[in-house]
Formats: structure tokens, sequence, C-alpha cells
């Protein structure tokens, strides 16, 4: 089911026929290098993750695949998660190696983060990322997120990043 739609982009609910993209994408130990992640163990435990991935029922959104319009190429995944022990909104991405530099994590979340605000009526994102995670950091600068605080992130150093909806609300869309 498509659910945001960019220029080059759309982004849909995770399907268990994801399976093979979602276990490669975490296969990668540069993709997963600065998320606290581990590699699925086999394709069948990737298969059970999506099959209860329970965050479009539980909040009507979460994290979405990423697809590439021209040619229908799954390029890794986007979206939002609410955190119930934080009480926070973040958002995430996690692309394929060959699909970074390409604009596709900032035009993909820059779609989510419109959707969080305007049809969930979010007050605050936060972005979380390790201190070393340039590339992350510099995607949630280009939304237009601001620094919010420092924290412990799996015993590396990790920073926050935040936008709020005043804040969003006077961005040039």
């Amino acid at each position: 089911m498509k659910i945001l739609e960019t220029d080059r982009l759309m982004l849909r609910a995770f399907a268990v026929s994801d399976a093979l993209n979602f276990y490669y994408l975490n296969l990668d130990p540069e993709v997963i290098k600065y998320t606290g992640d581990k590699p699925f163990d086999s394709i069948e435990k990737t298969e059970d993750f999506l099959r209860h991935y329970d965050h479009y029922l539980q909040y009507g959104f979460g994290r979405w695949a990423v697809i590439k319009k021209s040619n229908e190429e799954f390029l890794g995944w986007c979206g939002l998660k609410y955190t119930d022990a934080s009480e926070e909104y973040d958002i995430g991405f996690r692309f394929f190696k060959r699909n970074w530099n390409h604009g596709y994590a900032t035009e993909a979340a820059k779609a989510c983060v419109a959707l969080g605000f305007e049809r969930f009526g979010m007050e605050r994102i936060v972005g979380r990322a390790m201190k070393k995670n340039t590339g992350s950091i510099r995607v949630l600068k280009k939304l237009g997120f601001t620094f919010l605080k420092e924290f412990n992130f799996d015993g590396e150093e990790g920073v926050i990043y935040k936008l709020d909806q005043r804040e969003f609300d006077l961005q040039d869309k």
C-alpha cells in the first residue's frame, strides 16, 4: 500500500516479500555500523520481523519501504517511529550503500517529516545518530533539524537533533 510519493520515490508499507532486501540491507556492516543493530540471522527471521511489524496498526505510521519509481528498485527504508518510554517520535532511514549520496534519504525523510506534522499532528520529531555518523547528521541538518543534546548510544557518543512543528511551519517548503 502506497503511503507517500515524491518526485523520484514511492514509500509503501513493508511486506513479507521485502525479506530478501531487508536481510541483505542489514547484512552490510557499513550500513548498520552506526545503528546499534545486528544483522538478521536468516531470511526466515527477517520474514518473521516483517510479518510482526505492528507500528502501522498501533500508531497509523511507521518505517516504510523506499522504492525508486523509475524502476521499482527497493532502495532501503525511511519513516517515523514512536517510542513509548521517551514519548518521542523519531525519523529514521537506512539505505543500501549503493544508494548513498543520491539525495534519497533527504527526499524520503522530508516527505515523512511533513506527513508526521501535517497528517499526524506531531509537535516534535527527533533524529538520533551516533556522533560519528556524519552522513545521517547531514541529512537531519538539511531537513532543518537542530542539535538538542548528546546521549549514550549503546556505549558510543550519540546526538539527538529535533524539529518542532513551529520551526517546520516556518521553513520554505
